[in-house]
């Protein structure tokens, strides 16, 4: 089974903080469009990790023609359609910068939204920028008609619970309040990740899987225990097995989750392929069910790193 999001990068400040270089990156299936990324550098508001760092917002591009990303023939040649940016900072110092580049010749192909409230114009959350595929048109009219209060729809929960939320069913569950459009558009689940941002206002990235190429091969949330020294899965939907019980079982140390420990600690998203993977099981399960790497996404609070995110590939 194909993903949704093909390709991830992680961008890392230089060591004099000059530029973003290339620290990790997912390229299996565009291993073309990876030998490019690897000799680049983005200065500040150069190419799309460069305006996510600028901007101190994340940055979704619908499409890459008439835009400032610089590896739009590379990017085509591999079928990516579309990509968004992610700045992740630890008080006023960027850590990186997570791209993620989605495309499929599946018309179902998912859709990505980016949400914004800005308390200055509105109390709701409005859709800021959105990929649909080529059948979502009514679900993009639908988004863009009217706003999200907090704690309403499932990018309105993650904005009132700080914290990610995943729906694996959306045509069966009052949390999505789209789901007869987004059925049309063949969407079958929802994750929203509430994203820290230095610029004005609340920032939500939705993520919307199709049954036949998914966002990820399993998604996880890690959280702290109340002391901060282990992390506990909040929830973890495999799409070989499904929902996946959380309950009972033992919190790890962030030392035994490998790059996920490392998201939590450092505040830096990581992107590692390996078959020794943290989170999934034993190895055999991880493999049968197509997970050789991952993508760990640091979520920003108050305090620093509130939850880890994982997306398996």
């Amino acid at each position: 089974m194909d993903t949704f999001v093909r390709v991830a990068e992680v961008w890392v400040p230089s060591a004099d903080g000059s530029v973003l270089e290339l620290g990790e990156g997912l390229f299996d299936a565009a291993p073309a469009f990876g030998a490019i990324s690897r000799t680049l550098c983005f200065g500040r508001a150069e190419g799309l990790p460069g305006h996510a760092w600028d901007e101190g917002r994340p940055v979704l591009l619908r499409q890459f023609e008439g835009s400032y990303f610089r590896r739009t023939n590379a990017a085509h040649a591999v079928g990516l359609r579309c990509a968004v940016a992610l700045p992740i900072f630890m008080g006023d110092r960027l850590t990186s910068v997570l791209v993620l580049l989605c495309g499929s010749a599946d018309p179902h192909a998912g859709a990505i939204e980016l949400w914004h409230n800005d308390p200055r114009l509105s109390t709701d959350l409005m859709l800021a920028d959105g990929y649909f595929g080529s059948d979502g048109h009514a679900l993009e009219a639908l988004s863009r008609d009217g706003g999200l209060a907090r704690g309403v729809g499932v990018p309105g929960l993650a904005w009132q619970t700080e914290a990610a939320v995943f729906v694996d069913d959306v045509a069966h569950t009052p949390r999505f309040l789209r789901a007869q459009v987004a059925a049309s558009a063949g969407i079958v689940r929802a994750l929203a990740i509430p994203c820290a941002a230095r610029a004005s206002g609340t920032w939500v990235l939705s993520l919307l899987s199709s049954a036949s190429t998914p966002v990820a091969h399993r998604v996880q949330s890690w959280l702290p225990n109340a002391e901060g020294t282990h992390l506990q899965r909040a929830f973890d939907y495999c799409e070989v097995h499904g929902r996946l019980d959380v309950d009972g079982a033992d919190p790890l140390t962030p030392e035994a989750l490998g790059p996920i420990g490392d998201a939590w600690r450092t505040g830096t998203a990581r992107a590692v392929k390996g078959h020794a993977l943290p989170g999934t099981g034993r190895a055999s399960d991880a493999a049968a069910s197509g997970q050789s790497a991952v993508v760990a996404i640091p979520v920003m609070g108050d305090d620093g790193v509130a939850e880890v995110i994982a997306l398996y590939y």
